[in-house]
């Protein structure tokens, strides 16, 4: 029979003498009168991720300072959050260098530049025998797809150079247009089978995998300028752009291209698998920094780019 112990023989020591992991200094402060995001920011608490979301918006300011590629990897679901225009202002203000997105981004980029709306109901829509068949989403994607694969201009370029020609209603809110007027690379990745366009009559896969290909290799030679510095963040995508961001990298150290020193940061309501080994995991082998914040894409990305914005401006950097 086992007895109860007793705990007369511990030796309690003073509070005083503990290292802890909180202090007050670094609780929440109450919220007066905010009229910037360093106003705001102080009164987050300086941890976990009240300290995380300070410290990226300090990593991008940073890799724009010292001239380093700030990577934004853009699922679907975040440009029918209607979030375009704020990653738009972010690229006009000089704070990202490169877009990549999946091909259901591209869809609801390109429907957004010619109607104005897009995001279908697709259970009403697949007992119709009507998903995914609008004409022109196709016309455009499949076009810029074979044009892509003649001139070797990229899909993601191409789709925006069509929506200027098209004169589409709408490019000041599409993300692939702005890169286009911009100078800004913007490639989309696409898994052939996974997207709508590619049922369409006028579908061209052997064009499609030219145009995609070309744009993964734009891809290799962005993440080879993270030696040193730079920031790659995936917002909303669970699988795709995780993926082709990991052999992205794999690519570039094949080829002998160091990778050092970057910060890698996944952005979602959920955090997924993949998109915390890249960028998340990775940036952290290469010994730079991971950071995973969580939260609804429509509240925390206003807040990044607040925040960004807020930065570049302080530091003399603001375009446009």
């Amino acid at each position: 029979m086992v007895e109860p112990t007793g705990f007369s023989d511990i030796r309690l020591l003073p509070l005083s003498t503990y290292k802890h992991k909180v202090s007050l200094e670094d609780f929440a402060r109450p919220i007066g009168e905010v009229n910037s995001f360093a106003q705001f920011a102080r009164s987050l608490p300086n941890i976990l991720a009240g300290r995380a979301l300070k410290e990226v918006v300090r990593a991008i300011v940073n890799a724009r300072k010292a001239d380093w590629p700030v990577i934004f990897l853009i699922g679907a679901h975040v440009i029918k959050c209607g979030l375009s225009r704020l990653l738009i202002q972010l690229a006009e203000a000089g704070a990202i260098t490169h877009f990549a997105l999946n091909g259901a981004g591209a869809i609801h980029d390109v429907e957004i530049a010619l109607v104005g709306h897009t995001s279908e109901d697709v259970d009403k829509a697949m007992e119709e025998g009507t998903f995914g068949l609008a004409r022109e989403t196709g016309e455009v994607l499949n076009e810029a797809a074979k044009e892509a694969a003649t001139t070797g201009e990229g899909l993601g370029e191409t789709v925006g150079r069509l929506l200027h020609e098209r004169r589409a209603p709408n490019l000041i809110s599409s993300i692939l247009a702005r890169a286009y007027e911009l100078d800004i690379t913007a490639t989309v990745h696409v898994a052939i089978g996974a997207d709508t366009v590619h049922f369409h009559p006028d579908f061209d896969p052997a064009a499609l995998g030219e145009a995609t290909h070309v744009d993964f290799r734009k891809l290799v030679s962005a993440v080879t300028g993270l030696y040193g510095g730079g920031v790659v963040v995936n917002v909303g995508s669970a699988v795709q752009l995780p993926v082709t961001l990991q052999k992205a990298f794999a690519a570039a150290r094949a080829k002998g291209c160091m990778l050092k020193g970057f910060v890698g940061v996944n952005l979602d309501f959920i955090q997924h698998y993949r998109p915390n080994l890249d960028p998340v995991h990775r940036a952290e082998q290469f010994g730079g920094k991971g950071y995973s914040l969580t939260g609804h894409h429509e509240i925390m990305l206003p807040l990044l780019t607040w925040g960004v914005l807020e930065g570049l401006r302080e530091a003399g950097l603001m375009r446009g």
